[in-house]
């Protein structure tokens, strides 16, 4: 028999958010005497909630980080003396970086690492003794399915045309087309609705994939695929009423709500009054801690730091590498909207006394609030407060996949009964004694949900789903920006957008492995 030695994972038994990944295996274990008991089942579904931390937020280029560069609210940024390729990804097109045809290589190798986890575990399932225990099964196999679903939606989100693989494999295959992806994703998003408990929501079980998790995670793949594909249902799986019947279900049922106070919902806009990673507004969220380190610990944030003002702290805000908010979403908030003190960073308007310009590029005056890195009063990086020895690669914030805001908003859109009440919830909370109430429509809901979810990686794929001609045209700009402080004009091209239909580049090396089975994506 061949013996495939099992890696397992260490991971916080409450959160499942701290892993640590070991470059030797710490068992002699093999897929014949493992995947025996329950306990067994526990440390794989470890590993499949690790690789998804993994390729979300320490493998390749932060995905949260790539989906506001491609938006309208973000540019590259970073250093006016580093590489181009964040440029690259927000004008779409590889001439700004031509050594970087491999750029996301990192995270299409995480991410079918984290696939195939899911999958030998679900490939299992029959030989594990459950000892009779079918609730439990059932929500080993949910959790397991929903994160395979997840990373499946990323992926095809991000590239369109990807190798579909059901089961552990390592054939080398042609890509499928995306609606057999988005059939596996609805399949396995609906055995989650259904078999998940039904308890409403409790911070005890914050990182825990939940059935309002599923619900949530499936109105938001249904109006990404009708929309960005142009049809009618969920690749025959789901339909509008049975998409909007989910959304209700959480509505009515799961125990999450809106926090009272925006601000509260992200530790930079709020330090002391921070409502904490597990309050009743997150419905989903993919967990961080401050131990990674160089010798394989990968359980920390590793993005966030691209958000940071460029080598500059000002508490509560830490440094970072200086990915920059547009001008312009600071200016499409109304002054008396408190969402955009809470989500953006504005140098000027914060008296904020910036001094590395010089060093950065495409500066606007403006950085995210929302995932930034911080500092304490003293100046020092959180990370180090803690006790990571490493600032960059040990920040800690979660980051939230899913809110009860964005629950309210997808309902409203799908044509709630409750369309008005859920939209004006959500513009209540925002203008507070402001408030005023307007129809909810279509447009009013694009808008709402562009100044709710602004720089929480939301923003493209709700530009993508309205048509590529609506995003290209939205996207592209030409305007002035500060290289090291020099004037310089920046183009975000309409034509290459629309040629590569809003995906990314497959990687080059993926596409040479396998001696040219893969084909590269239009426009690239």
């Amino acid at each position: 028999m061949k013996k495939t030695y099992l890696y397992i994972f260490c991971l916080s038994l409450l959160s499942l958010g701290s892993c640590s990944l070991e470059t030797e295996p710490l068992t002699q274990q093999t897929d014949g005497n493992f995947y025996k008991t329950t306990d067994d089942a526990y440390a794989a579904l470890v590993g499949c909630y690790d690789g998804m931390q993994v390729a979300t937020g320490a493998s390749g280029l932060g995905v949260p980080v790539i989906s506001e560069v491609m938006s309208d609210d973000c540019f590259g940024g970073t250093g006016n003396s580093d590489g181009y390729n964040y440029a690259a990804i927000d004008e779409f097109n590889i001439q700004r970086s031509p050594s970087d045809i491999d750029m996301l290589n990192g995270n299409w190798i995480a991410y079918y690492k984290a696939l195939y986890r899911c999958n030998v575990l679900l490939s299992k399932m029959d030989q594990i003794d459950w000892k009779d225990d079918t609730t439990l099964r059932n929500t080993y196999e949910s959790e397991t399915r929903f994160i395979r679903a997840y990373l499946y939606f990323e992926m095809v989100r991000l590239w369109g045309n990807i190798p579909l693989l059901t089961k552990p494999s390592t054939e080398n295959i042609p890509q499928a087309a995306p609606e057999e992806v988005y059939k596996v994703i609805a399949e396995d998003l609906v055995f989650a609705s259904d078999h998940l408990p039904s308890s409403a929501y409790s911070a005890t079980v914050s990182g825990r994939i939940t059935k309002w998790a599923a619900k949530s995670l499936l109105g938001r793949v249904y109006l990404y695929y009708t929309g960005y594909y142009g049809k009618t249902d969920l690749a025959g799986v789901v339909t509008k009423a049975q998409a909007l019947a989910h959304l209700e279900d959480v509505v009515a049922s799961s125990g999450h709500g809106l926090l009272e106070d925006f601000s509260t919902l992200w530790p930079a806009a709020s330090v002391d009054k921070y409502a904490g990673e597990a309050n009743k507004e997150i419905v989903f969220s993919i967990k961080y801690t401050y131990t990674s380190d160089y010798n394989g610990n990968t359980d920390g944030n590793h993005w966030l730091v691209m958000f940071g003002m460029r080598e500059f702290s000002s508490y509560p805000y830490g440094r970072g590498w200086g990915v920059t908010v547009n001008s312009k979403l600071w200016n499409a908030y109304a002054a008396n909207d408190t969402r955009r003190v809470s989500t953006v960073i504005g140098i000027t308007e914060e008296k904020i006394p910036f001094d590395k310009i010089n060093n950065q590029r495409e500066y606007t005056g403006y950085y995210n609030k929302k995932y930034t890195p911080m500092v304490d009063k003293d100046g020092k990086d959180l990370p180090l407060t803690m006790g990571s020895q490493f600032w960059d690669i040990s920040q800690f914030q979660d980051y939230v996949v899913l809110r009860y805001a964005d629950v309210l908003l997808m309902a409203a859109e799908l044509g709630s009964g409750n369309a008005q009440a859920y939209f004006d919830d959500v513009r209540r909370r925002a203008y507070k004694t402001a408030f005023n109430s307007i129809p909810v429509n279509y447009d009013n809901i694009m808008n709402e949900r562009h100044l709710e979810f602004a720089l929480e990686g939301v923003r493209y794929w709700d530009l993508l789903r309205q048509g590529i001609g609506k995003a290209s045209s939205t996207i592209a700009e030409t305007t002035t920006l500060l290289n090291g402080g020099v004037q310089t004009t920046k183009t975000i091209s309409t034509v290459n957008i629309q040629n590569t239909k809003g995906l990314q580049q497959i990687p080059n090396t993926q596409i040479t492995l396998s001696n040219g089975v893969l084909k590269q994506n239009a426009g690239w």
